[in-house]
């Protein structure tokens, strides 16, 4: 398949040269290897890149590598960047370039469109679609670390190598299909760059609380607000500037004095009485300081839904469709969005009611929970009856 040798590449002449050729293509697979156990950002170790004649890793740690050649070719419109699970990968470009790349394809979310199964893994798709199979014996590397094995490089070039002809076995289903467009519909999320911008103010909703008090969530927010600010300056895991339930603890009992800070279980006299200390009691000072109508609220909980009959008939129906139409389930519907069909008809503010999952599933499970449309077996199916 490739004329040439697969490489690891760690100078910038090579790099800018092999971009050259890719970005002439229409396609290239892409892959990354990277390290967060002790960053905030993810640690970009390697960028493994595959065309038609090139399958290679670059050294993204070598000192005077410049990667701005791969940022291009990420950001190049005329080229379809392919990805199995991108979310990750799409993020370090965009922490990189606020941008994401574009365009791009999906293999995992195209193989669940194909009626692969939910999430199903790069190496059983590989498997599956081409009888290759992948060694993963090298998939717990230190990728920072170096210099790497010939397995290890091995392995990490063997994940852009699979994905060629998986794209363009995937690509001719969903274009004989005519499920372009459903691809097209789940990878508008991914690719928006809204969806990897967090904002400190907003970070607290990561964080599981039971006191739901408008004054308490205040609180919350501003003490997160500070930690997602603070983990991204040192460029270290929220956890490690602060845990969550010392958070909530500060929260719960909002201190305005050092000595109160250093009371709380797990802040110790020195975090309390310097700059972080400072700053803490600064947000709660704030939280405080808010009028009513400022303080967060979270929607009342979801009472247990009195249609569970109903549900019960949605999801059958969902199983039915899913095998109808082979397509993954779970992207067709959630237990989420059958409550709400359940509970509030057409009026649910549901993706499975919008676009293709309409035609797909949307319709008919409306006229299930209005009873205009019946379930019924007959023998080993199920079939859908006019009453």
């Amino acid at each position: 398949m490739y004329s040439s040798a697969m490489t690891f590449v760690s100078d910038s002449r090579t790099v800018a040269e092999l971009c050259r050729r890719l970005a002439e293509e229409p396609y290239v697979c892409v892959d990354t290897e990277f390290m967060r156990e002790r960053t905030y950002y993810s640690r970009l170790c390697l960028v493994q890149l595959a065309g038609a004649r090139d399958a290679v890793a670059i050294d993204a740690l070598a000192p005077d590598v410049d990667l701005a050649p791969v940022l291009d070719l990420m950001n190049d419109p005329g080229v379809i960047k392919v990805l199995h699970a991108c979310r990750q990968d799409l993020e370090i470009f965009h922490d990189r370039t606020a941008a994401v790349p574009a365009p791009v394809f999906d293999t995992q979310v195209a193989a669940m469109v194909c009626g692969f199964g939910e999430a199903v893994s790069y190496d059983a798709l590989v498997h599956n679609l081409t009888d290759m199979r992948i060694d993963k014996g090298s998939r717990y590397t230190d990728w920072a670390r170096r210099p790497l094995s010939d397995a290890q490089l091995a392995y990490a070039i063997s994940d852009v190598t699979g994905l060629r002809q998986v794209y363009e076995i995937l690509q001719e289903r969903l274009r004989t299909s005519g499920r372009a467009d459903w691809l097209e519909e789940e990878l508008a999320g991914v690719t928006d760059p809204g969806t990897y911008a967090i904002d400190p103010r907003e970070s607290w909703r990561r964080i599981k609380a039971r006191n739901r008090s408008p004054r308490f969530l205040a609180l919350v927010r501003e003490l997160a607000a500070w930690r997602e600010s603070e983990a991204r300056r040192r460029d270290r895991p929220r956890a490690w500037i602060m845990r969550d339930d010392v958070l909530l603890a500060i929260a719960t009992r909002a201190p305005r004095t050092v000595e109160q800070l250093a009371g709380v279980r797990n802040v110790s006299e020195r975090v309390a009485s310097g700059r972080s200390g400072r700053d803490l009691l600064d947000a709660v000072a704030r939280a405080r300081a808010l009028p009513d109508h400022a303080c967060p609220q979270l929607p009342a909980p979801p009472a247990a839904s009195s249609r569970t009959a109903i549900v019960d008939l949605l999801r059958v129906l969902l199983k039915l469709k899913s095998e109808q139409h082979s397509v993954a389930a779970r992207l067709i519907a959630t237990g989420a969005d059958l409550d709400a069909i359940a509970e509030h008809g057409g009026a649910a503010d549901s993706p499975a009611l919008r676009g293709w999952r309409t035609r797909v599933f949307g319709d008919d499970a409306l006229a299930v929970r209005n009873g205009e449309l019946a379930l019924r077996a007959r023998g080993d199916r199920v079939e859908l009856v006019r009453p």
